[in-house]
């Protein structure tokens, strides 16, 4: 059975950081590319950034330069690096292995408010 695990969410000021953490189990971690998406109020889920079995990266437009995707292999987790926040970063952060699995983790809430 899959599960997701997200955390390392909060409040933080603009211009702040956050690392978010995923513990993913129920299928083999390194054989998977993951991402991690978010949802923001009122708006659909969207992919922000995606790391591939070899380290390869894509991050969306939106947020290059600011969030950085990694892994873990030996401790089958993927991260996520948020710096220099922006309030339009607040959402709900969701990992999944890429494709996407049909079930979702409760997600980690980031707010970025002052």
């Amino acid at each position: 059975q899959v599960q997701l695990v997200e955390s390392g969410g909060g409040l933080v000021q603009p211009g702040g950081s956050l690392r978010l953490s995923c513990e993913p189990s129920g299928f083999p971690f390194t054989a998977a590319a993951m991402g991690w998406w978010r949802q923001a109020p009122g708006k659909s889920r969207e992919l922000v950034a995606r790391i591939g079995r070899m380290g390869g990266v894509y991050v969306t437009d939106s947020v290059k330069g600011r969030l950085t995707i990694s892994r873990d292999d030996v401790k089958s987790t993927v991260y996520l690096q948020m710096d220099r926040l922006q309030s339009e970063d607040t959402a709900v952060y969701y990992c999944n292995r890429v494709p996407s699995y049909p079930s979702w983790g409760q997600g980690t809430q980031v707010t970025v408010s002052s």
